[in-house]
C-alpha cells in the first residue's frame, strides 16, 4: 500500500511538473512567438538573412522597402535619406526598420503563424522631409529629427553619413577594410550617441535658477567678456553689459550662467539634469537610446562650465528632443515612435499601435517660464523672418569639443496647437549653433509647415 501511496505521489508530482512546464512554454510562445518565427535564419521569411515580405512606406505610402523583391525606393536620393529609419541588407543598422518591425513585416499570428504574405509596415517618418533634412546636412556628420510632441510621430529622422543601401554589400566590404569614409557609417547618431552640449544646457541650468534662485526677478549679471573662477576664465564671445535672465539667455552669456551654476551647486545641477530626463535612455519601439553624462563637481571652475553645457556633459539627441516637447507640454508629452501602422494584405489593421508618455520633473509652471525665455531667444536674437509665421521657441549651442570646431546645436519646437512640433539639429564640427544648425531647422520647419 506504501509503495501504490508513493507512485501515486510520483505520478502526479510528474503531472504538475509537465503541466507547469507545458504552461512556461505556451507563455514564452505568446510572448516570444514573434521573435521566433522573425528570427534570421528561418528561410520561410528569409533568403540569405535579408527578410523577403513585407513591405516598408513612410507615412505617405511612398514605398521604401519591398521584402519580396529586395527593392527600395525608387529615388537613390531618398534610400540615402531613409537609411537609418529603414535599414540596410545585412542588419548593420540596428535602428532601422527591417530589424526593428521585422515581427510585423513577417504577418505573424501566434494561431495561424507565419502568414503566406507580409503585412505592410507604415512608418511616422515623411521620406521628402527626411530628403530635405539630410540635403541640408550637406554631407556633414550630425543628426536632424522632429516629432509631434502630442502624438509622438517621429516625421524625420536623419543621421548622417549615410549610403544608398543598395550598395550594401559594397559598403560592408568598404567597412570591413577600414575606409575612412564609412566610418560610423552604420551608427544613428539621433538615437545611439551622445554629444557635448554647449549651450544648449543652458535650458537646464536656467530652469534650476527660475526654481531654486527665484532668478527670473532676482537675478542680474555684469559681463565683461570673461569670467574668472577657480583659477580658470571662463569666457564670452563679446561683452554682454547688464543683463537679466532672458537677456543671459538670448545672449548665451557663458559668464551668467557659470555664475548661476556655481551659486546652484553640482548636485542641484544634477537633480535637475536627471528630472530633464537627460541622463537616462529613451526607449523608441522597443530600442533604447545612449545615456547622457553630467558629474556633480564642487569645483567651483569645473562647476561653472558645466553650467554652459562643457566640462563632462554629454546629451543625446533623443532625449534632447522629447525634453523640448515636454517643455512645450508644459511638462508632459509623448515618447517618440517610428511606427505609425500595421496592415494585412487585405487591408485589414494587423496589430494594435500605440504611444508611451513621457514627462520630467519640472513644474508645469517653470516649462511656461522656460517657453517665454525660448520665444524670446527667437524674436530678439536668431530671428523670427526665417520660421515665417511658426512661433518657433529655441537655443542655440556651439560645443566647443578640444582642438577641433565646436559642434553645432539648435533645438526647441513650435508653440501652436496646429503645429505641435519638437525638433533637434546637430552638426558634429559645424560650427556656430544658431547660424549652421538654426539655418537647417528652418528649412525643415517651413517644409513641414508647407505640406
Amino acid at each position: 500500500m506504501k509503495k501504490l501511496r508513493g507512485r501515486t505521489w510520483f505520478v502526479l508530482l510528474f503531472i504538475l511538473l509537465l503541466t507547469a512546464g507545458m504552461c512556461i512554454l505556451v507563455g514564452m510562445y505568446v510572448v516570444q512567438g514573434s521573435d521566433w518565427a522573425s528570427f534570421s535564419a528561418n528561410s520561410h521569411l528569409y533568403t540569405n538573412g535579408r527578410i523577403a515580405t513585407g513591405t516598408i512606406t513612410d507615412r505617405n505610402g511612398l514605398l521604401l522597402f519591398d521584402g519580396e523583391t529586395g527593392a527600395y525606393a525608387e529615388d537613390a536620393a531618398t534610400r540615402e535619406a531613409t537609411l537609418h529609419a529603414v535599414g540596410d541588407d545585412y542588419g548593420n543598422i540596428v535602428s532601422g526598420a527591417k530589424v526593428l518591425f521585422s515581427p510585423y513585416m513577417a504577418a505573424y499570428n501566434p494561431i495561424t503563424g507565419v502568414g503566406s504574405q507580409g503585412n505592410r509596415v507604415t512608418l511616422t517618418i515623411d521620406a521628402g522631409l527626411n530628403r530635405t533634412a539630410y540635403e541640408a546636412l550637406a554631407g556633414r556628420r550630425g543628426t536632424v529629427a522632429v516629432y509631434n510632441y502630442k502624438t509622438g510621430e517621429v516625421l524625420c529622422m536623419v543621421s548622417s553619413p549615410a549610403f544608398d543601401p543598395e550598395d550594401s554589400a559594397a559598403v560592408l566590404e568598404a567597412v570591413n577594410q577600414g575606409d575612412p569614409r564609412y566610418d560610423t557609417v552604420y551608427l544613428n547618431r539621433f538615437l545611439s550617441s551622445s554629444f557635448t552640449p554647449g549651450s544648449i544646457f543652458k535650458i537646464v541650468t536656467a530652469a534650476a535658477a527660475i526654481d531654486r534662485l527665484n532668478a527670473l526677478e532676482d537675478f542680474s549679471y555684469s559681463c565683461s567678456g570673461a569670467l574668472e573662477v577657480g583659477g580658470d576664465t571662463v569666457t564670452c564671445p563679446s561683452a554682454h553689459g547688464e543683463q537679466d535672465l532672458a537677456q543671459a539667455l538670448a545672449n548665451s552669456c557663458n559668464g551668467a550662467f557659470a555664475q548661476l551654476a556655481i551659486q546652484l551647486g553640482g548636485e542641484v545641477l544634477q537633480q535637475y539634469t536627471q528630472a530633464a530626463g537627460l541622463l537616462d535612455p529613451v526607449e523608441v519601439n522597443g530600442l533604447s537610446s545612449a545615456k547622457g553624462s553630467f558629474t556633480p563637481t564642487e569645483d567651483t571652475a569645473y562647476l561653472g562650465w558645466s553650467g554652459v553645457g562643457q566640462y563632462t556633459n554629454l546629451v543625446n539627441p533623443c532625449s534632447e528632443l522629447v525634453l523640448m516637447g515636454c517643455i512645450a507640454g508644459e511638462g508632459e508629452a509623448k515618447n517618440p515612435t517610428l511606427l505609425k501602422s500595421v496592415t494585412s494584405s487585405l487591408e485589414l489593421p494587423a496589430s494594435f499601435v500605440s504611444t508611451s508618455d513621457a514627462s520630467i520633473g519640472w513644474s508645469g509652471e517653470t516649462c511656461r517660464q522656460l517657453k517665454a525665455l525660448m520665444r524670446n531667444n527667437v524674436i530678439s536674437h536668431y530671428g523670427q523672418d526665417q520660421f515665417g509665421d511658426l512661433p518657433v521657441c529655441a537655443k542655440s549651442g556651439t560645443a566647443e569639443v578640444g582642438t577641433d570646431r565646436p559642434h553645432a546645436w539648435f533645438v526647441g519646437f513650435v508653440d501652436d496647437p496646429d503645429s505641435p512640433y519638437a525638433f533637434v539639429v546637430l552638426v558634429e564640427n559645424g560650427g556656430s549653433g544658431s547660424q549652421v544648425a538654426g539655418s537647417i531647422a528652418a528649412t525643415v520647419l517651413n517644409q513641414l509647415a508647407g505640406s
